[in-house]
Protein backbone atom coordinates (compact mmCIF):
# COMPACT_ATOMS: atom_id res chain seq x y z
CA UNK A 1 0.00 0.00 0.00
CA UNK A 2 1.49 3.35 -1.04
CA UNK A 3 1.29 6.54 1.03
CA UNK A 4 -1.61 8.00 -0.96
CA UNK A 5 -3.67 4.82 -0.53
CA UNK A 6 -2.92 4.72 3.18
CA UNK A 7 -3.91 8.37 3.52
CA UNK A 8 -7.24 7.78 1.75
CA UNK A 9 -7.94 4.70 3.89
CA UNK A 10 -7.12 6.59 7.09
CA UNK A 11 -9.41 9.43 6.02
CA UNK A 12 -12.32 7.05 5.50
CA UNK A 13 -11.73 5.45 8.92
CA UNK A 14 -11.59 8.85 10.60
CA UNK A 15 -14.83 9.93 8.92
CA UNK A 16 -16.51 6.71 10.01
CA UNK A 17 -15.43 7.17 13.65
CA UNK A 18 -16.58 10.80 13.68
CA UNK A 19 -19.86 9.73 12.12
CA UNK A 20 -20.49 7.35 14.99
CA UNK A 21 -20.19 10.14 17.54
CA UNK A 22 -22.40 12.43 15.47
CA UNK A 23 -25.06 9.71 15.18
CA UNK A 24 -25.02 9.24 18.96
CA UNK A 25 -25.47 12.98 19.54
CA UNK A 26 -28.35 13.16 17.05
CA UNK A 27 -29.99 10.16 18.71
CA UNK A 28 -29.73 11.91 22.06
CA UNK A 29 -31.34 14.98 20.46
CA UNK A 30 -34.23 13.06 18.85
CA UNK A 31 -34.29 9.26 19.14
CA UNK A 32 -37.75 9.14 17.47
CA UNK A 33 -36.46 10.27 14.08
CA UNK A 34 -32.95 8.83 14.36
CA UNK A 35 -34.22 5.40 15.36
CA UNK A 36 -31.11 3.97 17.04
CA UNK A 37 -28.20 4.88 19.28
CA UNK A 38 -25.50 3.84 16.79
CA UNK A 39 -25.07 3.59 13.02
CA UNK A 40 -25.65 0.28 11.24
CA UNK A 41 -22.75 -2.12 11.73
CA UNK A 42 -20.74 -3.71 8.93
CA UNK A 43 -22.73 -6.95 8.96
CA UNK A 44 -26.05 -5.10 8.67
CA UNK A 45 -24.67 -2.84 5.92
CA UNK A 46 -23.50 -5.93 4.04
CA UNK A 47 -26.94 -7.55 4.26
CA UNK A 48 -28.77 -4.38 3.23
CA UNK A 49 -26.63 -3.89 0.12
CA UNK A 50 -27.10 -7.43 -1.20
CA UNK A 51 -29.55 -6.23 -3.92
CA UNK A 52 -26.70 -4.18 -5.42
CA UNK A 53 -24.25 -7.08 -5.39
CA UNK A 54 -26.84 -9.43 -6.90
CA UNK A 55 -27.21 -7.11 -9.90
CA UNK A 56 -23.49 -6.56 -10.46
CA UNK A 57 -22.29 -6.44 -14.04
CA UNK A 58 -24.59 -3.71 -15.32
CA UNK A 59 -25.21 -0.06 -14.62
CA UNK A 60 -27.66 0.51 -11.80
CA UNK A 61 -29.76 3.32 -10.41
CA UNK A 62 -29.59 2.99 -6.61
CA UNK A 63 -31.43 4.98 -3.95
CA UNK A 64 -30.44 5.06 -0.29
CA UNK A 65 -33.07 6.52 2.05
CA UNK A 66 -32.36 7.55 5.63
CA UNK A 67 -28.60 7.38 5.19
CA UNK A 68 -27.72 8.95 8.55
CA UNK A 69 -23.99 9.56 8.81
CA UNK A 70 -23.18 7.24 5.90
CA UNK A 71 -22.29 3.87 7.42
CA UNK A 72 -24.24 2.03 4.70
CA UNK A 73 -23.37 4.67 2.10
CA UNK A 74 -19.68 3.77 2.35
CA UNK A 75 -20.50 0.15 1.65
CA UNK A 76 -22.66 1.14 -1.33
CA UNK A 77 -19.93 3.31 -2.84
CA UNK A 78 -17.52 0.37 -2.89
CA UNK A 79 -20.10 -1.91 -4.53
CA UNK A 80 -21.51 0.38 -7.23
CA UNK A 81 -20.87 -0.96 -10.74
CA UNK A 82 -19.03 1.41 -13.07
CA UNK A 83 -21.36 4.01 -14.58
CA UNK A 84 -24.04 3.57 -11.93
CA UNK A 85 -25.95 6.38 -10.20
CA UNK A 86 -26.45 6.69 -6.44
CA UNK A 87 -29.07 9.04 -4.99
CA UNK A 88 -28.98 9.56 -1.23
CA UNK A 89 -31.95 11.12 0.56
CA UNK A 90 -31.80 12.28 4.18
CA UNK A 91 -34.22 14.53 6.11
CA UNK A 92 -31.86 15.51 8.96
CA UNK A 93 -29.96 18.64 7.83
CA UNK A 94 -26.87 17.88 9.94
CA UNK A 95 -26.66 14.38 8.50
CA UNK A 96 -27.21 15.82 5.02
CA UNK A 97 -24.21 18.13 5.40
CA UNK A 98 -22.07 15.22 6.52
CA UNK A 99 -23.21 13.05 3.62
CA UNK A 100 -22.36 15.77 1.12
CA UNK A 101 -18.88 16.00 2.62
CA UNK A 102 -18.59 12.20 2.34
CA UNK A 103 -19.56 12.28 -1.34
CA UNK A 104 -17.08 15.10 -2.07
CA UNK A 105 -14.14 13.43 -0.35
CA UNK A 106 -14.60 9.65 -0.60
CA UNK A 107 -11.75 8.15 -2.69
CA UNK A 108 -14.15 5.66 -4.27
CA UNK A 109 -15.90 8.54 -6.05
CA UNK A 110 -12.76 10.34 -7.19
CA UNK A 111 -12.91 11.26 -10.88
CA UNK A 112 -16.65 10.44 -11.06
CA UNK A 113 -18.44 13.76 -10.50
CA UNK A 114 -22.18 13.44 -10.26
CA UNK A 115 -22.21 9.69 -9.69
CA UNK A 116 -23.57 10.22 -6.17
CA UNK A 117 -26.04 12.96 -5.24
CA UNK A 118 -27.36 13.91 -1.80
CA UNK A 119 -30.92 15.21 -1.42
CA UNK A 120 -32.18 16.97 1.71
CA UNK A 121 -35.80 15.80 1.68
CA UNK A 122 -38.32 13.28 2.94
CA UNK A 123 -38.41 10.25 0.67
CA UNK A 124 -42.18 10.63 0.21
CA UNK A 125 -41.45 13.97 -1.50
CA UNK A 126 -38.40 12.87 -3.50
CA UNK A 127 -38.68 13.26 -7.26
CA UNK A 128 -35.44 12.75 -9.18
CA UNK A 129 -37.11 11.70 -12.42
CA UNK A 130 -35.52 8.24 -12.11
CA UNK A 131 -36.70 4.71 -11.37
CA UNK A 132 -34.40 2.53 -9.27
CA UNK A 133 -33.01 -0.98 -9.60
CA UNK A 134 -32.40 -1.10 -5.84
CA UNK A 135 -33.59 0.94 -2.87
CA UNK A 136 -31.72 0.60 0.43
CA UNK A 137 -33.76 1.92 3.35
CA UNK A 138 -32.34 2.88 6.73
CA UNK A 139 -35.52 4.61 7.90
CA UNK A 140 -36.70 3.76 11.46
CA UNK A 141 -40.15 2.38 10.62
CA UNK A 142 -40.67 1.36 14.26
CA UNK A 143 -40.75 5.05 15.19
CA UNK A 144 -43.29 6.12 12.56
CA UNK A 145 -47.07 6.29 12.64
CA UNK A 146 -48.81 3.67 10.45
CA UNK A 147 -49.91 6.32 7.92
CA UNK A 148 -46.27 7.42 7.52
CA UNK A 149 -45.16 3.83 6.95
CA UNK A 150 -47.88 3.42 4.32
CA UNK A 151 -46.82 6.63 2.55
CA UNK A 152 -43.14 5.66 2.52
CA UNK A 153 -43.69 2.10 1.34
CA UNK A 154 -46.06 3.28 -1.37
CA UNK A 155 -43.48 5.77 -2.58
CA UNK A 156 -40.76 3.11 -2.58
CA UNK A 157 -42.86 0.96 -4.92
CA UNK A 158 -43.46 3.95 -7.19
CA UNK A 159 -39.72 4.66 -7.34
CA UNK A 160 -38.71 1.06 -8.07
CA UNK A 161 -38.57 -0.08 -11.67
CA UNK A 162 -40.49 -3.32 -12.39
CA UNK A 163 -38.31 -6.09 -10.98
CA UNK A 164 -36.43 -3.66 -8.72
CA UNK A 165 -35.66 -4.65 -5.13
CA UNK A 166 -36.18 -2.82 -1.82
CA UNK A 167 -34.11 -3.80 1.23
CA UNK A 168 -34.97 -2.52 4.71
CA UNK A 169 -34.40 -3.67 8.27
CA UNK A 170 -36.23 -3.91 11.58
CA UNK A 171 -34.62 -4.40 14.97
CA UNK A 172 -35.69 -7.61 16.69
CA UNK A 173 -37.75 -7.33 19.89
CA UNK A 174 -37.98 -3.52 19.93
CA UNK A 175 -41.76 -3.45 20.51
CA UNK A 176 -41.55 -5.95 23.36
CA UNK A 177 -38.71 -3.96 24.92
CA UNK A 178 -40.77 -0.76 24.80
CA UNK A 179 -43.67 -2.50 26.53
CA UNK A 180 -41.43 -3.75 29.33
CA UNK A 181 -39.65 -0.45 29.92
CA UNK A 182 -42.64 1.42 31.35
CA UNK A 183 -46.41 1.68 31.33
CA UNK A 184 -46.10 4.97 29.43
CA UNK A 185 -44.47 3.10 26.54
CA UNK A 186 -47.47 0.86 25.94
CA UNK A 187 -49.08 3.44 23.67
CA UNK A 188 -45.86 3.54 21.65
CA UNK A 189 -45.83 -0.25 21.51
CA UNK A 190 -49.40 -0.26 20.14
CA UNK A 191 -48.44 2.32 17.53
CA UNK A 192 -45.41 0.23 16.57
CA UNK A 193 -47.57 -2.88 16.29
CA UNK A 194 -49.90 -1.03 13.91
CA UNK A 195 -46.89 0.08 11.84
CA UNK A 196 -45.64 -3.52 11.75
CA UNK A 197 -49.03 -4.63 10.44
CA UNK A 198 -48.68 -2.20 7.54
CA UNK A 199 -45.24 -3.64 6.78
CA UNK A 200 -46.56 -7.19 7.11
CA UNK A 201 -49.13 -6.48 4.39
CA UNK A 202 -46.37 -5.36 2.03
CA UNK A 203 -44.32 -8.42 2.99
CA UNK A 204 -47.19 -10.74 2.11
CA UNK A 205 -47.52 -9.19 -1.34
CA UNK A 206 -43.91 -8.42 -2.31
CA UNK A 207 -41.36 -10.15 -0.03
CA UNK A 208 -38.73 -12.34 -1.70
CA UNK A 209 -36.51 -12.99 1.30
CA UNK A 210 -35.61 -12.26 4.91
CA UNK A 211 -32.40 -12.75 6.87
CA UNK A 212 -31.37 -12.07 10.47
CA UNK A 213 -28.17 -10.19 11.25
CA UNK A 214 -27.21 -11.37 14.72
CA UNK A 215 -23.85 -9.56 14.58
CA UNK A 216 -25.55 -6.15 14.72
CA UNK A 217 -26.36 -4.32 17.97
CA UNK A 218 -29.24 -4.83 18.36
CA UNK A 219 -29.84 -7.80 16.03
CA UNK A 220 -31.98 -6.97 13.01
CA UNK A 221 -34.10 -8.65 10.37
CA UNK A 222 -33.39 -7.57 6.80
CA UNK A 223 -36.29 -7.84 4.36
CA UNK A 224 -36.16 -7.81 0.58
CA UNK A 225 -39.28 -6.83 -1.37
CA UNK A 226 -39.54 -6.81 -5.16
CA UNK A 227 -41.81 -4.77 -7.38
CA UNK A 228 -43.56 -7.20 -9.72
CA UNK A 229 -42.56 -7.27 -13.36
CA UNK A 230 -45.40 -5.89 -15.42
CA UNK A 231 -46.38 -8.41 -18.10
CA UNK A 232 -48.52 -7.62 -21.08
CA UNK A 233 -51.46 -10.00 -21.66
CA UNK A 234 -50.14 -13.18 -23.25
CA UNK A 235 -46.49 -12.30 -22.70
CA UNK A 236 -44.21 -15.12 -21.64
CA UNK A 237 -42.23 -15.12 -18.41
CA UNK A 238 -39.03 -15.06 -20.46
CA UNK A 239 -40.02 -11.90 -22.35
CA UNK A 240 -41.11 -10.21 -19.13
CA UNK A 241 -37.79 -11.03 -17.48
CA UNK A 242 -35.90 -9.70 -20.49
CA UNK A 243 -37.90 -6.46 -20.34
CA UNK A 244 -37.11 -6.04 -16.65
CA UNK A 245 -33.38 -6.33 -17.35
CA UNK A 246 -33.40 -3.54 -19.91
Amino acid sequence: MDDSTATSHDRVLAQSAAGGWMFFLEAARDIRTTGALAPSGRALAHALTEPVRSQAGRRLNVLEAGAGTGSVTRSLIHQLPVGSRLDIVEANPRFTDRLRHLVRTHPGLAGQPGQARVHHAYVEELDTGHRYDAIISGLPFANFAPRQVEAIMGRYLELLRPGGVLAYFAYRGSRQARTLLSLASRAQARRQQAAEEVLADYQRHYATGRSTVWANLPPADVWQLQRPVERAPGASRESAAAAADR
